[in-house]
């Protein structure tokens, strides 16, 4: 028994000791950080966890800033897209009779609908998918440096590809409040949702109408999503290799790159975006029904009952929407992994 006794207390004496001396150095420590907090963050930063979490935070934390600046954009974007449903004639919907109806219906910020939605899909979809391609693409290049050879466009599309779809899947309920939010203004007065946030829209879809409608429209939503970065983050990889011995400085080479993957991204994805709006937005008829069965179905109502040029309405409104996201995102990125380097 005493033995026991003795080995507990050489124990606790020890940690006593060890006590002392953390609390001996933490003076130290705490003037070592007023005196340089910036040695202090880079250490902090070069843990193997943060390392590995900061392309998605950067991402995350960019996609929202973008998001925040275009969001009017998106709105009108939406409604271009719903605007004449099932009609092949009829008044031509124009990104400024958007606007103007919009703003007549009710205020300026009705522009900003949904923004809580969309700030709830950038934190999860572009956290996912940024985060997703850089893990991806550190990944590629360590194979291909160790075969000496270069990372090309083949290894950039598949890296694309691959995170648009699974941050796509992810983020598909936060998507579909977002159509929902920007759509309810056009429901007559009685029947509108007139949701609170993208909380309430969220609560309210899976109590009404069951919890997997929350991936309604997923397949097109995750197509639409690889197309788009298979055109925004491949094209923009690309791009910047193509750049990278040219006059111009880095911040033109980012900027020029930008805007040439914000083409190649809407041109891609506003077929899959278009139907991706129209079936999130749909709801049950009557009957019970829902106007589209699927995403072939309607494409091919599109093609016979509005022609196959309506998927491609309203392409300069979206490239206006697509590519100074694409910067803006981008471009933060690019400054946030320069300073978290």
């Amino acid at each position: 028994m005493s033995s026991a006794v003795e080995v507990a207390k050489r124990k606790g004496d020890a940690a006593l000791a060890t006590a002392k001396d953390v609390a001996a150095d933490a003076p130290a420590a705490v003037q070592k950080m007023r005196e340089d907090p910036k040695a202090a963050t880079k250490g902090l930063l070069n843990t193997p966890f943060i390392r590995a979490a900061l392309p998605f935070v950067n991402g995350g934390a960019a996609g929202m800033v973008a998001t925040t600046v275009i969001q009017p954009v998106d709105m009108i974007k939406v409604r271009l897209q719903l605007a004449g449903e099932g009609a092949k004639t009829g008044p031509r919907a124009t990104p400024m009779s958007v606007t103007r109806d919009i703003m007549a219906a009710g205020k300026v910020m009705d522009l900003y609908t949904g923004l809580s939605a969309g700030l709830l899909r950038q934190a999860v979809y572009t956290t996912a998918r940024l985060g997703l391609f850089d893990t991806f693409m550190k990944s590629l290049t360590v194979r291909a440096e160790s075969k000496g050879q270069k990372i090309g466009f083949a290894e950039r599309a598949t890296a694309g590809l691959t995170a648009g779809g699974l941050a796509a899947m992810v983020s598909n309920p936060a998507d579909l409040a977002l159509i929902r939010m920007q759509s309810d203004g056009l429901k007559p007065v009685a029947e509108r949702a007139n949701y609170r946030g993208v909380g309430d829209a969220l609560m309210r879809i899976a109590k009404n109408e069951g919890v997997m409608r929350l991936w309604a429209g997923a397949y097109p939503t995750i197509v639409r999503a690889m197309a788009l970065n298979f055109g925004q983050l491949a094209f923009f990889s690309e791009a910047k290799a193509q750049l990278k011995d040219s006059s111009m400085g880095p911040r033109a080479q980012t900027l020029t790159a930008s805007a040439v993957a914000g083409f190649f991204a809407s041109f891609f994805s506003l077929p899959f975006d278009f139907m991706k709006t129209r079936l999130q937005k749909q709801s049950k008829k009557p009957d019970g029904t829902f106007p589209y069965k699927g995403m072939l179905d309607c494409f091919q109502k599109v093609i016979r009952e509005e022609g196959p040029l309506r998927f491609y309405r309203g392409f300069a409104t979206y490239y206006v929407r697509i590519a100074p996201h694409a910067m803006v995102t981008l471009l933060v990125a690019d400054y946030l992994n320069f300073i978290t380097k």
